[in-house]
């Protein structure tokens, strides 16, 4: 195992955890406005979804870390990977300003299939150059699943 590069590697949990942490403070009191929501089976509480986000992003900044300093590939095929995720954590920090700002609920929704199939395609990408960082993805995309049903729950009983 080649030796960590800290500086690189807090870097990019900052990059992901500052994007996730500017779209909290953007958007403050969004779970007090969740919790008065129609509340579908299996909805979690308001408090739970800070700290799956703190961990989701930080899992993507590592995945992110993991790609820049792979051995295993061509710096085009890692610049078009980091690409496609730079986008969808673009799209990510749009979703709650749809869903919680603008009460959109059905085009929160479809934002969110668009980031789902953003996430598949660099999670593919991702496996191309280092497996460990595609893997790390998994838990995103499965949260973005769940948070996918419940956006649609909320959508058609509101």
């Amino acid at each position: 195992m080649n030796k960590i590069d800290w500086k690189l590697l807090i870097g990019s949990i900052a990059v992901s955890l500052g994007l996730g942490t500017v779209v909290g403070l953007l958007t403050s009191g969004s779970m007090q406005q969740y919790g008065e929501l129609y509340q579908p089976p299996l909805a979690p509480p308001g408090w739970l979804f800070p700290i799956v986000w703190t961990i989701l992003y930080t899992l993507m900044g590592i995945s992110a870390y993991l790609v820049l300093v792979s051995e295993e590939s061509s710096s085009q095929k890692k610049s078009e990977a980091l690409k496609k995720y730079a986008l969808q954590l673009l799209v990510n920090l749009v979703w709650p300003f749809l869903f919680f700002q603008l009460r959109l609920y059905l085009l929160a929704f479809a934002w969110l299939l668009l980031l789902w199939y953003l996430i598949l395609i660099t999670i593919l990408d991702f496996a191309k150059i280092e497996k460990t960082a595609a893997y790390l993805l998994i838990p995103y995309l499965v949260w973005v699943i769940f948070a996918g049903y419940l956006n649609l729950a909320i959508a058609i009983m509101s």
